[in-house]
């Protein structure tokens, strides 16, 4: 439905309270190109973009917007598969790994996406490669972990990180074709993420323990780990969401808020925190975007 009248309008299915007013102002911010910066008339980046869109995807009555910003996603994409950052850098980057998830919402499963997810299985951590577990094995209590297990990197070349290792596995489970390797893959994201498990029961953005001293966990990463880990059999799930639920009534960060919102919406059906229409404008796109994602159990 192109047309955005009252009487059009009216006829689609309602949107959550909370996300109406969010979906609206990323309407109004998008760029000309159909992008989105991470704030406001800035330079369009993949991340910010790809979550906007997985916010609007769903609602119906805004095809125009959501159609702009396929259409700038699309041409991203390289040649080998990865999507690059942004039109100025011609280079893959993890947020791939939210462009094939983009993909999967939409049920748009073609050559782009499949080139898109043998990119994703492709992909490992710096740690994978020899001389890198020879330095692990030569000082074990430097950065403690397991070497054999690789996860996904920022950018291809580096190490493996909790967040884009998140969002890979959250990217790959979205795959319904036959992929060779994804289960493979997937299964040992999954122990990475285990693995690396902080001792208080939360995540940090890279490893639990360095130098001998455990390391604390953090809000987002938390969640996003929790959002990765969907069926996991291993993990203790009451505490491990307990621990999410802490997390979201202590936090200052709104961001890592909302990331907690969407899991907890995903696993116990509710917003925690307010939720009111007219939340305060902080211009941070990538925020809104996941308040929306959160509002409409985008990832549910």
């Amino acid at each position: 439905m192109d047309r955005d009248s009252g009487e059009s309008r009216r006829s689609l299915p309602r949107m959550p309270e909370c996300a109406e007013s969010r979906l609206a102002w990323l309407e109004a911010t998008q760029n000309s190109d159909g992008g989105w910066g991470y704030f406001p008339r800035k330079r369009s980046w993949l991340e910010p973009t790809a979550c906007a869109l997985l916010a609007l995807s769903a609602d119906p009555g805004r095809r125009k917007a959501f159609a702009r910003g396929w259409a700038l996603v699309r041409s991203w994409q390289l040649p080998e598969g990865g999507w690059r950052p942004c039109a100025q850098v011609d280079q893959p980057h993890w947020a791939t790994a939210l462009a094939v998830t983009l993909h999967a919402k939409v049920g748009r499963e073609d050559a782009a996406f499949e080139r898109g997810v043998r990119w994703l299985v492709g992909t490992t951590g710096a740690e994978s490669r020899p001389m890198s577990r020879l330095a692990h094995w030569l000082q074990p209590s430097v950065v403690e972990f397991d070497p054999s297990l690789t996860g996904w990197p920022w950018q291809p070349g580096d190490s493996s990180w909790i967040e884009p290792t998140a969002h890979t596995l959250m990217a790959l489970k979205a795959v319904r074709s036959g992929h060779p390797d994804v289960a493979d893959r997937i299964q040992v994201g999954e122990r990475l993420l285990l693995d690396r498990r902080c001792t208080d029961g939360g995540w940090n953005y890279g490893n639990r323990r360095v130098l001998h001293r455990d390391l604390p966990s953090y809000p987002e990463t938390t969640a996003l780990a929790l959002l990765a880990l969907d069926g996991n059999k291993s993990l203790a799930w009451g505490p491990a969401l307990e621990k999410a639920a802490q997390w979201s009534s202590e936090t200052p960060s709104r961001l890592a808020r909302a990331w907690l919102a969407v899991c907890l919406a995903r696993y116990r059906g509710v917003l925690p925190g307010p939720w009111q229409k007219g939340a305060r404008d902080t211009g941070d796109i990538l925020l809104w975007a996941v308040e929306a994602m959160a509002c409409n159990r985008v990832l549910g």
